[in-house]
C-alpha cells in the first residue's frame, strides 16, 4: 500500500500563522497534482518542501513496502543532498568575498597549491569565479572521488581554462582546499559557522553525524536493490552534504533573498557567467540555460539574455547514484520547490514536480537527458 503524507512546515525562516488558507490549498493541491507520478516511478521516499512568499509545506510520499528500510522515514529523514552540495559551497565563498578572505577573481594558486595538475600554468589562472561558474576547462572529476587515490591523482584539463562550460566537482574541490587554507579549518567547521547556525540547520552536515546512524536512509538502484547509506570517506564540497527538505528550503529561501549576503554579493551571485552548454549537436536543450555563482539559471525564451532580462528561475540537480535530488525557485513570486529521493529513479519527475509547481514545461529534463527518449546522462557527480 503507498501512501501520502503531506505535513504543514513551520520553519525558523517562515511563518505561516497568517498566511490565507486558499495559498495552503494550492500548494497542497500541487502535490497531488504530480504524486501519481512519484509512485509510477516506484521511489522509495520522497522528501518535499514546497514554498511560496511567507508559506510552505512539506512532507513525504512512500512507496510500497517492498522496500526493506533500516531506518523510519519522515520529513526528518536525512538525505545525501549529491550537488545540491555545489550552490550552499558558493554561498558560502560569497559569505568569505564579503569578508574580504576572498576575491572571485584572483588565482587560486594564491592560497592553496597546484601541485597535482598536470598543466600548472593554465592551473594558475583559475579563479573563484571559474569555478563556481564552471568554465575551468576540468573534467567532472580525475579518478573516482570516493576512491583512495583521487586525493593524489594527477588532474589534468579537459578544455583550455575558461573556454566554455564544463561541469566540475573537481574545480570546486580545488577551492574548497583554497577556504580551508585561509579559514585554517575543515569544510564543514566553516558551513556550520556561515551557514548552519546563522540558518537554524541543525541536522546538515559535508560530514558524517553520529544521528545519521539512525535518520539517514539507505539508497536503491533501479531494481530496488538497497546499497546502503553510502558514507563517504571525507567532505567534499561538490557532493557529500547530507540535509532535509525542510533545512535546505530554509538555505534556498536566504539566497533568494539575498540573506547574509550584501546586496552586490547576492547581485553577483544571481548574475549569469556563462552558458550552459552542454550538447553541441542538441542546441535546442541549451539555449534558455545559464550558469551563476553555484546555481543554474533558465531564461524566459531563447532571446531574453542578449536582451538583458534576468533569468526567470534558479535550479540545481543532485545525483549521487541512488540518491537524487532537484531544487528550483521563481523570484517574481518567491515560489519554489526542493526534493530529495533516495532512488536512482528519482530523476524521472522532474518533469511532473516543476510543472506542478510552476504550471509551465521547463527544459531542464531536455538538458539534464540530452533529447526526449536518446541516452541518459548524469549531470551532478
Amino acid at each position: 500500500m503507498k501512501k501520502i503524507v503531506i505535513i504543514l512546515i513551520l520553519s525558523a525562516v517562515f511563518t505561516t500563522c497568517n498566511a490565507p488558507k486558499a495559498s495552503i490549498e494550492e500548494l497542497n493541491q500541487i502535490v497531488s497534482e504530480f504524486y501519481q507520478d512519484v509512485k509510477s516511478a516506484n521511489i522509495p521516499v520522497f522528501q518535499y518542501c514546497i514554498f511560496e512568499k511567507d508559506i510552505s509545506i512539506g512532507g513525504v510520499i512512500l512507496a510500497d513496502s517492498t522496500y526493506n528500510y533500516t531506518q523510519p522515514a519522515n520529513d526528518s529523514s536525512i538525505f545525501q543532498a549529491a550537488s545540491l552540495s555545489k550552490p550552499l559551497f558558493a554561498y558560502i565563498v560569497m559569505r568569505m568575498v564579503d569578508k574580504g578572505e576572498i576575491d572571485l577573481d584572483t588565482p587560486i594558486y594564491r592560497y592553496t597549491d597546484i601541485e597535482r595538475f598536470e598543466d600548472k600554468e593554465m592551473a594558475a589562472i583559475l579563479t573563484p569565479r571559474m569555478v563556481l561558474s564552471h568554465t575551468t576547462g576540468l573534467p567532472n572529476w580525475s579518478a573516482k572521488s570516493s576512491s583512495d587515490e583521487w586525493p593524489t591523482s594527477v588532474i589534468k584539463f579537459k578544455y583550455p581554462a575558461d573556454s566554455c562550460f564544463s561541469y566540475s566537482g573537481e574545480g570546486f574541490a580545488f577551492l574548497q582546499r583554497a577556504i580551508e587554507a585561509i579559514r585554517g579549518a575543515s569544510l564543514d567547521v566553516i558551513a556550520r559557522e556561515e551557514v548552519f547556525v546563522p540558518l537554524g540547520m541543525n541536522s546538515t552536515s559535508y560530514g558524517w553525524l553520529p544521528e545519521y546512524d539512525s535518520i539517514a536512509l539507505d539508497g536503491f538502484n533501479r531494481v530496488a536493490k538497497n546499497r546502503g547509506q553510502g558514507r563517504h570517506p571525507r567532505e567534499n564540497s561538490a557532493y557529500t552534504l547530507r540535509t532535509n527538505a525542510s533545512e535546505y528550503m530554509r538555505f534556498l529561501i536566504a539566497v533568494m533573498e539575498g540573506r547574509g549576503l550584501s546586496a552586490a554579493s547576492h547581485a553577483e551571485m544571481l548574475t549569469p557567467q556563462s552558458h550552459a552548454i552542454r550538447y553541441a549537436d542538441h542546441p535546442d536543450c541549451d539555449s534558455t540555460i545559464r550558469w551563476t555563482i553555484g546555481l543554474g539559471a533558465i531564461y524566459s525564451d531563447t532571446t531574453a539574455a542578449e536582451k538583458g532580462e534576468a533569468p526567470r528561475y534558479y535550479y540545481h540537480l543532485g545525483d549521487n547514484g541512488s540518491f537524487k535530488a532537484l531544487f528550483m525557485f521563481r523570484p517574481e513570486d518567491r515560489r519554489g520547490v526542493v526534493y530529495f529521493t533516495n532512488s536512482a529513479n528519482g530523476h524521472e519527475i522532474i518533469t511532473s514536480v516543476t510543472r506542478a509547481t510552476f504550471g509551465e514545461l521547463l527544459s531542464i529534463q531536455d538538458w539534464l537527458y540530452k533529447s526526449k527518449g536518446k541516452g541518459r546522462r548524469s549531470v551532478s557527480n
